[in-house]
Protein backbone atom coordinates (compact mmCIF):
# COMPACT_ATOMS: atom_id res chain seq x y z
CA UNK A 1 0.00 0.00 0.00
CA UNK A 2 1.21 3.29 -1.17
CA UNK A 3 1.47 6.30 2.00
CA UNK A 4 1.09 9.39 -0.37
CA UNK A 5 -0.29 12.49 1.21
CA UNK A 6 -3.08 13.29 -1.00
CA UNK A 7 -2.77 16.99 0.28
CA UNK A 8 0.76 17.21 -1.80
CA UNK A 9 -0.93 17.21 -5.34
CA UNK A 10 -4.51 18.47 -4.51
CA UNK A 11 -6.85 20.94 -2.91
CA UNK A 12 -9.53 19.63 -1.52
CA UNK A 13 -13.32 21.57 -1.07
CA UNK A 14 -15.87 20.14 1.17
CA UNK A 15 -18.93 19.18 -1.20
CA UNK A 16 -21.90 21.40 0.00
CA UNK A 17 -24.49 20.36 1.20
CA UNK A 18 -22.71 17.65 3.08
CA UNK A 19 -24.29 14.38 2.13
CA UNK A 20 -26.10 12.52 4.85
CA UNK A 21 -23.53 9.56 6.45
CA UNK A 22 -25.74 7.04 5.43
CA UNK A 23 -25.50 8.06 1.65
CA UNK A 24 -22.25 8.72 0.79
CA UNK A 25 -21.32 9.84 -3.09
CA UNK A 26 -18.84 8.39 -5.03
CA UNK A 27 -16.82 9.59 -8.30
CA UNK A 28 -13.47 9.71 -9.59
CA UNK A 29 -12.93 13.62 -8.19
CA UNK A 30 -14.68 12.88 -4.87
CA UNK A 31 -12.62 11.76 -1.93
CA UNK A 32 -13.57 10.67 1.71
CA UNK A 33 -11.13 12.97 4.58
CA UNK A 34 -11.22 11.22 8.10
CA UNK A 35 -12.01 12.85 10.59
CA UNK A 36 -10.18 10.58 13.29
CA UNK A 37 -6.56 11.04 11.79
CA UNK A 38 -7.48 13.78 8.97
CA UNK A 39 -6.21 10.97 5.90
CA UNK A 40 -7.51 11.87 2.31
CA UNK A 41 -8.40 8.44 0.45
CA UNK A 42 -10.00 8.42 -2.85
CA UNK A 43 -13.92 7.33 -3.21
CA UNK A 44 -13.23 4.52 -5.47
CA UNK A 45 -9.81 3.26 -5.07
CA UNK A 46 -8.10 1.63 -7.70
CA UNK A 47 -5.30 0.57 -5.65
CA UNK A 48 -5.07 -0.45 -2.38
CA UNK A 49 -5.41 2.45 0.17
CA UNK A 50 -6.18 3.14 4.03
CA UNK A 51 -6.46 5.35 6.48
CA UNK A 52 -4.32 5.42 9.64
CA UNK A 53 -6.42 4.38 11.64
CA UNK A 54 -8.52 1.72 10.06
CA UNK A 55 -12.15 3.90 9.58
CA UNK A 56 -11.64 3.62 5.61
CA UNK A 57 -9.79 0.92 3.83
CA UNK A 58 -10.89 -0.43 0.30
CA UNK A 59 -8.75 -1.34 -3.43
CA UNK A 60 -10.13 -2.82 -6.70
CA UNK A 61 -12.95 -0.11 -7.03
CA UNK A 62 -14.84 -0.49 -3.31
CA UNK A 63 -13.94 1.56 -0.02
CA UNK A 64 -15.20 0.57 3.01
CA UNK A 65 -16.30 2.91 5.58
CA UNK A 66 -16.50 1.47 9.07
CA UNK A 67 -18.26 5.22 10.55
CA UNK A 68 -19.64 7.24 7.99
CA UNK A 69 -20.37 9.73 10.55
CA UNK A 70 -16.46 10.12 10.75
CA UNK A 71 -16.20 11.26 6.91
CA UNK A 72 -16.32 14.27 5.33
CA UNK A 73 -16.57 14.23 1.78
CA UNK A 74 -14.62 16.52 -0.28
CA UNK A 75 -13.46 17.29 -4.19
CA UNK A 76 -10.25 17.17 -5.36
CA UNK A 77 -8.84 19.30 -7.76
CA UNK A 78 -5.09 18.90 -9.13
CA UNK A 79 -2.66 21.99 -7.57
Amino acid sequence: MLNIDMRKIYNFYPVEPAPEPGSLPTGGDLYYECLDCTAVVNSVPHIKAACVCGNLAGGGGKLAVKDPARVRVVRGKLK
